[in-house]
């Protein structure tokens, strides 16, 4: 009966040690294993709006002509914050519509100098990309859903009532909002996508 009891001791002893070492091993890989979800996997919405990861052309031209809003909505739900911008991007207003045909005119991206946790940008003023407009990026909570996503704030350099959320729905492709903080809360002014 001792001998049984001491092999059965025995075992139970390296497996919870095997054990141990298995937590603990999972335990260190954790923080680094969930730092960035697996992202960016072809998403079809329906309606020709399809997020396609290794074509960021097809994914802008999905976002500006055949998401709706609300799918627009879902995408930027269920990204996540992904890589910050670097270097100069090319926007376009995706929402509301009609701003569409003008707002080129206006704005068309931004220049980001960034590193992995944000940085200074600019925005790319007028077809001939004049500068202005600059603000900060940092990660920190949407105002729409209070998920991690890519702040821009302009506040105190330029307006400091709006503020601009993004997140990296596709591989180079970035979806976002931008919004009025009011006392009562954030009202969405427009969407647009950088690239």
């Amino acid at each position: 009966m001792d001998t049984h009891r001491a092999e059965f001791t025995g075992t139970l002893v390296r497996r919870l040690r095997v054990l141990g070492a298995a937590v603990a091993a999972l335990a260190a890989l954790g923080p680094a294993m969930s730092c960035t979800p697996l992202v960016h996997a072809d998403s079809d919405l329906g309606g020709g709006c399809v997020i396609t990861a290794d074509n960021p052309a097809a994914t802008l031209d999905a976002l500006r002509f055949h998401c709706t809003p609300d799918q627009q909505a879902t995408l930027y739900r269920d990204a996540p914050v992904g890589d910050v911008p670097a270097g100069a991007t090319s926007g376009w207003v995706i929402s509301p519509a009609d701003m569409q045909w003008w707002a080129p005119l206006l704005w068309i991206g931004k220049t980001f100098r960034t590193g992995p946790d944000g940085g200074t940008l600019v925005n790319r003023l007028t077809p001939l990309g004049i500068e202005g407009w600059p603000g900060l990026i940092h990660r920190g909570a949407s105002l729409r859903d209070r998920q991690p996503a890519w702040i821009i704030d302009y506040t105190p350099i330029t307006a400091p009532q709006i503020v601009d959320e993004i997140r990296e729905v596709a591989p180079g492709v970035w979806f976002g909002y931008s919004l009025r903080q009011d006392p009562g809360g954030a009202a969405t002014l427009l969407s647009y996508a950088l690239t």
